[in-house]
């Protein structure tokens, strides 16, 4: 997850796990790592988009994925994990983050390669078909930057994944989550198979918090019978909405544009 650039940063140790650590900017949980278990994710929405990335190949199948917002590296660090052997490329705009988090945490494996650029520049600048995931949690404060969250944005993004290629975004929003609705409709203006992943009570409008979105190129991609099930059996148990579902939660919400998010 960007941050802001200068917002102060701090590796806490988590009281109650003696591995954990969280990355906070400005006060604010940005991330958490277990430096002995890649596979403990603490936070329910890295697990909803860990869950795609389990799902969306079968299992240990190495894949090439490119993470736009870095944070603690948390995802790459379960990617090696799960998926030894994955190339990973993660794109991460504050260079103290990336500081602090080379230093503090263990190393990475030489197959993820971490650069400090902004997420669209980097995006426009990779050539077409080059992934299979492409995993985005941008974020500058509490605010998905504009220009990547516009429908050129997603297709760009669209042109860089394979045909059997998966876009996951962390959005993170608050009731009626109008911002969601928009989101969803901007992925759905560019990809043929869109999915919601989120906190029920989130989808009841009952609280702030994260949601997930996946996209693919071609219809059916998403395995959504398989995410279903492994929402419902989180600790934190989720919902997906796909289909008539997903069409009636977005409901007039239009595909958000450069033009209009830079007016």
């Amino acid at each position: 997850m960007d941050s802001p650039a200068d917002a102060p940063l701090d590796l806490v140790a988590d009281p109650a796990r003696r591995t954990g650590r969280t990355l906070f900017a400005g006060g604010v949980a940005q991330s958490y790592v277990d430096v002995a278990d890649p596979c403990h994710l603490h936070f329910e929405y890295v697990r909803r988009m860990a869950a795609l990335v389990d799902l969306a190949a079968p299992p240990g199948l190495p894949r090439d994925v490119l993470h736009l917002g870095g944070g603690a590296l948390t995802l790459p660090r379960y990617v090696a994990a799960t998926r030894p052997g994955s190339a990973q490329r993660v794109v991460e705009r504050d260079a103290a983050v990336v500081d602090l988090v080379v230093r503090r945490l263990p190393a990475l494996p030489p197959e993820v390669r971490v650069e400090v650029a902004d997420a669209r520049d980097a995006v426009v600048a990779t050539p077409s078909g080059r992934y299979d995931l492409v995993l985005a949690d941008i974020y500058r404060g509490a605010r998905m930057p504009g220009h990547v969250a516009s429908r050129e944005f997603v297709a760009e993004v669209a042109r860089t994944l394979r045909a059997d290629g998966v876009y996951l975004v962390n959005v993170t929003d608050l009731p009626p989550l109008v911002f969601t609705r928009v989101q969803a409709a901007t992925l759905g203006a560019v990809f043929a198979d869109v999915c919601l992943l989120a906190d029920r009570r989130m989808l009841r409008g009952r609280r702030y918090g994260n949601l997930v979105l996946a996209a693919a190129h071609r219809p059916g991609r998403l395995p959504v019978d398989r995410l279903a099930a492994r929402m419902a059996a989180d600790p934190v148990p989720g919902g997906v909405l796909h289909g008539a579902a997903l069409a009636a939660f977005v409901g007039g919400a239009r595909p958000a544009t450069d033009d209009a998010l830079a007016g």
